[in-house]
C-alpha cells in the first residue's frame, strides 16, 4: 500500500453503521421525528445545513443539555456577521462536563514529570468544587479573568472547569511558550489570576520555568494573585522563597464546597484562544459557553462517536485549540487521556504503547508524527495490542495519501481515519471524517453537519472539483463570539468578510470532490506549528529582529514528509558589518528559545541581502514558502510588485538547489 494512489478506497462503514453508531442512530430519530429523508451522509448534511434551526435544536435535545432558562429563539438570523444563537437562553458548559459523578475514570494522565494520576468523575467534582471555591477567595467573579501557564494536566481542566462553572472567563498558554509569546496574548485580557508550574520534563531534560513566571507576573498590571502547582519540584519551600505571597494549589483547593454552575447567557465569554499572530499581536478569540458546548457535543458525540466506556486522547498543548477540543470528551461522558511530554521520547511508539496499555478507543495525533511513524518503519499494530482502537484522528497539517496508506496498512485495518480541518476561529473542524463515510487515500471524508462549507473560486461562485476558497456561507454555533477589545466589531469583519461580504473566508484551499469529500492541500496564511505550540511569525519577527546584529527577517515553515515538525527556515538580513558567524547563530537560538519556544528554533538559517516585500512593506512570506516547496517563480509573485525585485534572487536560486 506504500505506492497507494489518491483517492484509493481504504475503509467503508460496515452495514449496520447507522444502527450501531450514535450518529447514524442520531439521524435516523430526526429523521423519524421530522418525516425526512436521510438515506445517506450527504442527504443529512444538506438538511444539516439547509435547516439549521432544527438541526442544532435536535442537537441540544439529543445530548440532553440543560438550559436554566429556554430560549426565546433558535437563530436571531442567518446573516454573516451578525447571527446570534440561542436568545434568551441561559446554561453553563461546565454542567455538561461533570454531568457524570461515578467512580469511573474521567482523567487519566500520563506525563514525563510525575507519575500516572488518575481522576474519577466524583473526585472531578469535587476539585472542581474547591478551586472555584478558592477562586472566589481570590476575588474571581462572573466575566474576571483567569490565565493557565500550565501544561496538560488534570489540574488544568480542574481550574478551567472551576473558572467556567462561576462565569469567569478561562484563557491559557503552554509552559513551552516564552515570556513575549504569553504576555503578547494574555496581557490583552488583563487576567485577575495567573496559575503557574515551576517547569517541566521534556523527555529526559528538566526545564525550568521560574525567571518567565517571574517576568510573565511583572508584565501584567492587572494581576492580584498567582497559584503555583508545583510540578517540577514538590518542594514547596522552594516556591515560597520563588513567590513568597503566591498561593499553591493544594491552598487553593484546601476548603470543600458544593458544587454550583451559574446560569450564563447562551454566548457569554467562556474562554479566549489566540490567532497565531502573522500579521501583528495574536487576535485574543473569545468562545461562549453554548456555542462551544453544542459544536463539541456534535462533533465528539457523532463525528467521534464517543460516549460513555469510551477512552479519548488527542496529543495536544494547553497553548493548542485541540486541548479545548480534547476536554470537552468529558461533556459525552468519555474519559479523557492526557499526555504530557515528548511525543518521541523514549521512541516514536509511545503514544501507540499508551494507546494499547489504556485501551484507547479514540487517539488523536498531527499529520507529521503519522508521517514520521512511517519514515521509521514502524507497525504499532503488529507490534501491540490495539484492539479497542476504533479511530485515529490526524490534524494541524494535510495527510498525504502514504499516510493514510501506512495507518491501514500498519495501525489497522478496521479503523475510521478522521483526517480534519478546522481552526482556532472556531475551536473546532469544519471538514472530518465520519462513521458513515468511507475514507479515501489523501482526502478527508466530507463536511461536517451542521458545517456549510463551500469552494469559492475568485469571483465567489462555489465550484465542485476544483480548488478554491474555502468558506461558510451560513453561520455556526462556534463562531467566535468576538475579538477581546473589538468594541466595534471592526477587526473581527475585517479578518473574515472582507473578501466575500457575507460570507466567512478561513484561508484554506480546498476541492470537494464530486463524491462530497474534501482536499485540502494547506493553509493560506503563515502559522509556524510546531508539535502542537503554535506561533505566529509576527511575534517570531518580534523576537529575532529585536537582537541588534540582525536587520530583518523572513521566516517560513515548509512541509516535510522526512521531518517531523517540518522544516523550520529562518532567513536574515544582517545589519551592516555583521556576518552570520557561529556566534550569531548561537545567539538567535537562544534568544528563540527564550523568548518564543525551544521548538521554533529553526532548522536552517540564511543570510539575505534584503528581504522581499511588496512596494507597500509587506513581507512575502507565503510567496516564498510556495516558491521553496516548488511553485515556479511567476505563478507566487509578479517580480514588478516587490519593492526590491533582486531581492527574490537568493529563493530563486535555493529553490533550484531544493532547499
Amino acid at each position: 500500500m506504500a505506492d497507494t494512489a489518491p483517492g484509493t478506497l481504504l475503509w467503508e462503514p460496515p452495514a449496520d453503521a447507522w444502527a450501531t453508531t450514535r450518529m447514524g442512530r442520531f439521524l435516523t430519530h430526526v429523521a423519524e421525528e421530522h418525516d425526512l429523508h436521510l438515506s445517506t451522509y450527504n442527504a443529512a448534511w444538506r438538511w444539516s445545513v439547509q435547516d439549521p434551526e432544527t438541526f442544532w435544536t435536535e442537537i441540544a435535545a439529543w445530548f440532553d443539555v440543560r438550559f436554566h432558562e429556554q430560549p426565546q429563539a433558535v437563530l436571531s438570523t442567518r446573516d454573516l456577521p451578525g447571527a446570534r444563537w440561542f436568545p434568551g437562553a441561559t446554561l453553563n458548559y461546565a454542567e455538561q462536563a461533570l454531568r457524570r459523578r461515578d467512580d469511573e475514570s474521567a482523567i487519566i494522565a500520563r506525563s514525563q514529570t510525575r507519575g500516572e494520576v488518575v481522576v474519577s468523575f466524583a473526585e472531578l467534582a469535587d476539585q472542581v468544587a474547591r478551586a472555584a471555591a478558592g477562586l472566589r477567595r481570590l476575588g474571581v467573579v462572573r466575566g474576571d479573568r483567569v490565565v493557565g501557564y500550565l501544561p496538560n494536566v488534570p489540574e488544568t481542566i480542574v481550574a478551567f472547569l472551576a473558572c467556567a462553572s462561576i462565569g469567569a472567563i478561562w484563557s491559557s498558554c503552554a509552559p513551552e511558550f516564552g515570556t513575549r509569546a504569553v504576555v503578547d496574548r494574555v496581557q490583552q485580557i488583563e487576567p485577575k489570576v495567573l496559575l503557574v508550574v515551576d517547569g517541566y520534563r521534556y523527555g529526559t531534560k528538566a526545564v525550568d520555568r521560574s525567571t518567565e513566571v517571574a517576568e510573565i507576573r511583572a508584565a501584567l498590571d492587572s494581576l492580584e494573585a498567582t497559584v503555583v502547582l508545583p510540578y517540577l519540584e514538590t518542594d514547596i519551600s522552594a516556591v515560597r522563597a520563588a513567590i513568597p505571597e503566591a498561593m499553591t494549589w493544594d491552598e487553593l483547593l484546601a476548603e470543600p464546597a458544593g458544587l454550583a454552575f451559574d446560569a450564563v447567557p447562551f454566548d457569554h465569554p467562556l474562554y479566549v484562544l489566540y490567532s497565531s499572530g502573522t500579521t501583528g499581536l495574536p487576535k485574543a478569540i473569545v468562545h461562549g459557553h453554548g456555542g462551544i458546548l453544542l459544536e463539541h457535543l456534535k462533533m465528539l458525540g457523532l463525528h467521534h462517536d464517543l460516549g460513555a466506556g469510551d477512552r479519548f486522547c488527542w496529543f495536544t498543548t494547553t497553548g493548542w485549540m485541540m486541548w479545548n477540543y480534547l476536554v470537552s470528551g468529558l461533556t459525552v461522558g468519555a474519559t479523557v487521556v492526557l499526555i504530557d511530554g515528548d511525543p518521541g521520547h523514549p521512541d516514536l511508539l509511545s503514544l501507540w504503547r499508551t494507546a494499547a496499555e489504556l485501551r484507547l478507543t479514540v487517539l488523536g495525533v498531527g499529520a507529521p508524527f503519522l508521517l514520521s511513524c512511517r519514515k521509521a518503519g514502524l507497525s504499532p499494530g503488529a507490534e501491540l495490542d490495539l484492539s479497542r482502537l476504533r479511530s485515529v484522528g490526524s490534524t494541524g497539517a494535510p495527510l498525504p495519501p502514504e499516510g493514510f496508506a501506512w495507518v491501514y496498512e500498519h495501525v489497522g485495518r478496521d479503523l475510521l481515519l478522521t483526517s480534519a480541518s478546522g481552526g482556532t476561529d472556531v475551536c473546532t473542524a469544519f471538514v472530518a471524517g465520519a462513521p458513515l463515510l468511507p475514507v479515501h487515500a489523501g482526502e478527508i471524508p466530507g463536511r461536517c453537519l451542521g458545517a456549510k462549507v463551500e469552494a469559492y473560486d475568485p469571483t465567489g461562485r462555489p465550484v465542485i472539483g476544483q480548488l478554491g476558497e474555502l468558506v461558510l456561507t451560513a453561520p455556526m454555533p462556534s463562531m467566535p463570539v468576538a475579538f477581546w477589545g473589538d468594541e466595534d466589531g471592526s477587526r473581527y469583519r475585517a479578518a473574515y468578510f472582507e473578501d466575500f461580504p457575507g460570507v466567512w473566508r478561513h484561508g484554506d484551499w480546498i476541492e470537494i470532490t464530486e463524491r462530497g469529500s474534501c482536499i485540502i492541500p494547506g493553509r493560506s496564511d503563515a502559522t509556524l506549528n510546531r508539535g502542537g505550540v503554535r506561533m505566529g511569525t509576527a511575534e517570531f519577527y518580534s523576537a529575532v529582529e529585536g537582537l541588534p546584529e540582525v536587520a530583518d527577517a523572513l521566516v517560513v515553515h515548509l512541509d516535510d514528509p522526512d521531518r517531523d515538525a517540518g522544516r523550520l527556515v529562518l532567513f536574515v538580513q544582517l545589519a551592516a558589518g555583521v556576518e552570520l558567524d557561529e556566534a550569531l547563530e548561537s545567539a538567535i537560538a537562544r534568544t528563540i528559545r527564550a523568548e518564543l519556544s525551544p521548538r521554533h528554533v529553526p532548522d536552517e538559517l540564511h543570510a539575505v541581502r534584503a528581504v522581499p516585500r511588496t512596494i507597500s512593506g509587506k513581507k512575502l512570506e507565503l510567496p516564498m514558502k510556495r516558491l521553496l516547496e516548488g511553485e515556479p517563480l511567476e505563478q507566487v509573485v509578479n517580480p514588478g510588485a516587490v519593492a526590491d525585485p533582486s531581492s527574490l534572487e537568493v529563493f530563486v536560486e535555493l529553490a533550484a538547489r531544493g532547499t
